[in-house]
């Protein structure tokens, strides 16, 4: 691959890394006790009645469920730029043949190639 590729690629990921850690400060907090990981708060509706208590339970759950799932994209993201730092990015973690650039451009942050993907 060529340099321009990868910094091409470097420019996506850093783009979705800031957009990915954006999103989740919306509704979570970054970890202390977590070594780099993410935290939903608790939704605070001020309510107290049964109903809206079931509300905060409610959202709770669904930011603990978004922020698992946008965390685990952000690892992806920071471990393709390590391994473009490195200078390992774009190959196959199973097979250590080159992922194409059609996947890297469609999902910058690919860890295996097509074949090994499946």
């Amino acid at each position: 691959m060529n340099a321009n590729f990868i910094k091409e690629r470097k420019k996506a990921l850093e783009k979705q890394k800031r957009s990915l850690e954006e999103q989740l400060s919306s509704f979570a907090r970054k970890s202390k006790s977590l070594n780099g990981g993410w935290e939903a708060l608790y939704p605070d509706f001020k309510g107290g009645c049964i109903e809206e208590e079931a509300d905060e339970v409610e959202e709770y759950d669904k930011r603990v469920s978004l922020e698992k799932m946008m965390a685990e994209e952000l690892d992806k993201v920071n471990l393709a730029l390590k391994k473009i730092k490195e200078a390992r990015y774009g190959i196959c973690e199973k097979c250590g043949k080159l992922i194409s650039k059609e996947r890297l451009i469609v999902y910058p942050q690919a860890r295996y190639c097509k074949e090994c993907n499946k």
